[in-house]
């Protein structure tokens, strides 16, 4: 995936109102990759999401956790999700790819 030309983050003139919705992304302790698109806009909550080793290119996010929480708002609906360990094998067949929760209308705190 290659990286749209602005980076958009949490310090980003986007609202809650515009982005209702969030994927909190939960490392298990174990690299892994992950990729998420939805069919609206996207946005990684944090400050610096080039140093989260983040790619965020306009409704798709790529990325890898190993531990930690990653946070994405977005407009729309989740259109796709694949969750990678370090050996490669796919969710579900390996239990050490991070925990996805998506969650619709969620205020900005």
């Amino acid at each position: 995936m290659v990286r749209d030309t602005s980076v958009r983050n949490h310090a980003s003139t986007t609202d809650a109102a515009q982005l209702p919705n969030l994927v909190t992304i939960v490392g298990r302790g174990v690299p892994s990759n992950f990729e998420i698109s939805v069919d609206g806009d996207l946005e990684m909550v944090a400050d610096d999401p080039v140093e989260e080793a983040t790619i965020v290119s306009g409704s798709a996010a790529e990325g890898t956790i190993d531990v930690g929480v990653q946070r994405f708002r977005f407009a729309g609906q989740v259109t796709n999700v694949r969750l990678v360990d370090w050996n490669g094998v796919p969710a579900p067949e390996s239990a050490s790819v991070p925990h996805v929760h998506v969650d619709y209308g969620v205020p900005e705190r």
